[in-house]
């Protein structure tokens, strides 16, 4: 139902926003209020009239949702240019309607009819309901009600193309800048504390195109035209070109959501890579509905060298849970709590919870985000095992990791 004008999207989306719901529910009750058979949403398609939505009180009715005829053969079209009424209460009473065959195969008996004019002035189609027996009851008023219900599932229908024509302008956009490789990566260097060497890379991405803003927003907006994973992906194969110009005793942080992470895709990428240089950081920062999978998924993974970070630990609920369902090799506290270490007691003292945790579970833990000597020296005494930031090493191309 209603397929042309229908977002591509999650479950969730669709719940919140469900135009065959909604509309489902209008024709019913304008159906149940008139009395009528059957009640519908046509549409006009080159020459056909398409039916998107239907309800009728019995299972068997002639029309049906998807089904479509020669509009030149209907009641819609003779209604919108004026040789039929919007309402009629006996078919059998009017010359233009007994020439249609539908009026006696169906039967037609009463019929009214309203056009779906959109904001644009164009017809989308009309909302009709029918019954097989004519109704000499049916007044102006009944019409006016019809009228009113149209009008807004005109608006209805106005909103959802609109939403169409936004979600493919989108993904139009996300595709381009992914089929023209309108992105750059760049390098931020990880050490370990004490020895202040290079342990690891984490690699960002920085888009080169229109809008300009932050790469989190690229990537949400890929996700609400179903791109996150096709994005996620293009920005990996990118950063494993890299992988062999690494030392071997150096890893590469990959940045991926639970739902890329769990597709045949990502485990292609990576098969014949250095696993044992690979660290997955899982992204997501909400709670995961099925740990079981995730941890299915990467068991043969992690067998093979490839280890596991979760992000951003301590912003939020649902990275504490992360930790502890996932029960990664290293983990990445979040620059939320590193830019206060040392001058918030409350900070500092989360930072040294999720340390011991580390040290008692035998998990790295990485700060992020240190821009401080004072915050360095902090995570220091803390003896958090390696430190990530603008202190140590601004993100750069690959190509100026030496210099």
């Amino acid at each position: 139902m209603l397929a042309d004008i229908i977002l591509p999207g999650s479950g969730g989306d669709r719940e919140a926003h469900d135009p065959e719901r909604v509309l489902g529910e209008v024709l019913h009750a304008v159906r149940e209020h008139l009395g009528m058979d059957v009640a519908f949403i046509s549409q006009f398609i080159d020459g056909r009239r398409v039916f998107r939505c239907v309800d009728a009180a019995s299972p068997t009715a002639a029309v049906r949702v998807g089904g479509a005829d020669p509009l030149d053969d209907s009641y819609c079209l003779r209604v919108v240019d004026g040789r039929l009424p919007e309402l009629i209460r006996d078919a059998s009473l009017f010359e233009e309607a007994l020439t249609l065959p539908v009026t006696r195969t169906l039967p037609v008996g009463a019929h009214l009819s309203v056009p779906l004019r959109l904001l644009d002035g164009s017809v989308y189609g009309t909302f009709c309901c029918f019954s097989a027996l004519p109704d000499l009851s049916l007044s102006d008023r009944d019409l006016a009600t019809m009228r009113v219900f149209a009008e807004f599932t005109a608006r209805h229908l106005d909103s959802e193309i609109a939403r169409r024509r936004d979600h493919e302008t989108i993904r139009a956009r996300v595709q381009r800048l992914m089929d023209e490789n309108l992105f750059t990566l760049v390098f931020q260097p990880i050490y370990l504390t004490r020895e202040r060497r290079v342990t690891g890379y984490e690699f960002f991405t920085r888009f080169n195109c229109e809008p300009q803003r932050s790469p989190d927003l690229w990537f949400e907006e890929a996700g609400r035209v179903g791109l996150q994973k096709a994005l996620e992906l293009a920005v990996i194969s990118q950063a494993l070109d890299h992988l062999s110009e690494i030392p071997d005793d150096i890893y590469l942080a990959l940045n991926v959501s639970p739902e890329t992470l769990l597709g045949d895709e990502l485990h292609t990428l990576l098969a014949g890579q250095p696993l044992n240089q690979l660290v997955l950081e899982i992204t997501e920062h909400v709670l995961v509905s099925d740990y079981a999978c995730i941890l299915l998924s990467l068991t043969l993974l992690r067998a093979k060298g490839l280890r596991i970070a979760v992000d951003d630990a301590g912003s939020g609920y649902a990275n504490f849970r992360h930790i502890l369902e996932l029960k990664p090799d290293i983990i990445k506290l979040d620059m939320s709590i590193t830019q206060y270490v040392d001058s918030d007691r409350e900070a500092r003292a989360l930072a040294a919870a999720l340390i011991g945790f580390a040290t008692e579970t035998g998990t790295t833990v990485v700060a992020e985000g240190v821009e401080t000597q004072a915050q360095l020296e902090v995570l220091s005494k803390l003896q958090v095992n390696c430190v990530q930031g603008y202190l140590l090493g601004r993100p750069v191309e690959f190509g100026q990791l030496a210099d």
